[in-house]
């Protein structure tokens, strides 16, 4: 969901990039391809179909996930899948998940009798392993597993930053203990850890004997975990492949020490205390009715405190968003929240937007309250 694009139309993929980017990544031993049915606008399964042609395919399993708040019935079941089949360009996938499972869909697919019908594309063989994406409560997560004793694997979100969110380390070591491979998703939580940290932050990583960029210490913690079977990271530049391919080369559990485990506790105290929107870019959001650029909005937004309330990133605000995109659009409907997996309050982030952003530099007197009141408030808002 995050290959390389060309220009702002995440659906326009720039193919000889991506394709180069994933055979060089299977190349060097990555063998597990994740991909969605609504991923770049529907596109991506069609470029992964393209990439693994001339013998790459036989080297490589594929992971993709039913749009599940799209399905009504069986049929649709049926319609999605071989969909996906033919633009994937294959007669089966190896790993075929429910994608995006919180409790409301859960309940809506047994209904569907899911399973009956996920065991029948099994013994049909377009299917070869049954599990599930997740968000919700650890508690859901565990009567998700408790709910059907087939389950072959299931994917999470994990990284250093979410050991206590949706199934968190809690359910890590459950969904392991019940014998289920567990995937996990957004171990630099959509980027947000890799990209170059404040200084104080950056002093700590400075401070080890070890040498890492912030993104290999964010996929050296999830390797860490004994329970963890595979990792996966978008990346979006041949030089974030060549990186990733490198680290995970000499990935293995239980290799950090007690020193290193305690210095990424440090900065993750340092990031709590920014008040962090923990917005991955997965665009669930979007489109959004009014036109607002909800991920690039909320990028921004942590960038700006990210870098001290630097003003740069206000002249970066104007130069990127155009007014038909700006966070003054929002007219709070809700629609974004209830479509957001990490369940961020969007519609005050947008609002503190608006303040730091786009109001002029003479703010009247009650917009210069509003402002001050909104940031003491920032950390009360966006907590989890």
């Amino acid at each position: 969901m995050r290959l390389p694009i060309v220009g702002a139309d995440p659906a326009n993929i720039n193919e000889p990039e991506a394709i180069r980017m994933i055979r060089y990544a299977i190349d060097h031993g990555v063998n597990y391809v994740d991909s969605g049915y609504l991923y770049h606008g529907g596109n991506s399964e069609v470029l992964i179909g393209k990439a693994l042609k001339d013998g790459y395919r036989e080297r490589t399993k594929i992971a993709t996930k039913m749009p599940t708040w799209m399905v009504k019935s069986q049929q649709d079941m049926d319609k999605y899948l071989n969909e996906q089949l033919m633009r994937l360009q294959t007669e089966s996938v190896e790993f075929y998940l429910l994608h995006g499972i919180d409790k409301y869909l859960w309940t809506k697919l047994l209904k569907l009798n899911v399973l009956d019908w996920m065991e029948k594309k099994k013994l049909e063989g377009k299917i070869k392993h049954i599990g599930f994406s997740f968000h919700d409560q650890c508690t859901v997560f565990k009567e998700i597993i408790e709910g059907y004793d087939k389950w072959d694997f299931c994917q999470i979100q994990y990284n250093y930053m979410d050991t206590a969110f949706q199934a968190g380390t809690e359910g890590l070591k459950y969904a392991a203990s019940k014998g289920l491979g567990v995937v996990i998703m957004e171990p630099i939580a959509g980027g947000r850890l890799a990209i170059p940290p404040p200084k104080d932050i950056q002093a700590l990583w400075d401070s080890s004997e070890v040498k890492r960029t912030p993104a290999e210490w964010a996929l050296k913690w999830v390797w860490n975990h004994p329970e963890v079977s595979v990792v996966l990271s978008g990346m979006s530049t041949m030089e974030q492949v060549v990186e990733n391919v490198e680290s995970a080369s000499h990935a293995v559990p239980n290799d950090l020490t007690k020193q290193e485990l305690e210095l990424i506790n440090q900065v993750r105290q340092k990031y709590e205390q920014l008040g962090f929107v923990a917005c991955t870019g997965c665009r669930y959001c979007m489109p959004c009715d009014q036109g607002v650029n909800i991920p690039e909005i909320i990028a921004l937004y942590n960038e700006y405190y990210l870098k001290n309330r630097a003003s740069e990133i206000q002249s970066k605000y104007r130069k990127h968003i155009a007014p038909e995109n700006e966070a003054k659009r929002c007219i709070r409907c809700g629609k974004c929240e209830d479509q957001c997996p990490q369940k961020i309050p969007i519609r005050n982030v947008l609002s503190d937007a608006v303040l730091i952003f786009e109001q002029t530099p003479r703010r009247t007197a009650i917009g210069q309250l509003r402002h001050l009141a909104g940031l003491a408030l920032r950390k009360m808002k966006l907590k989890r």
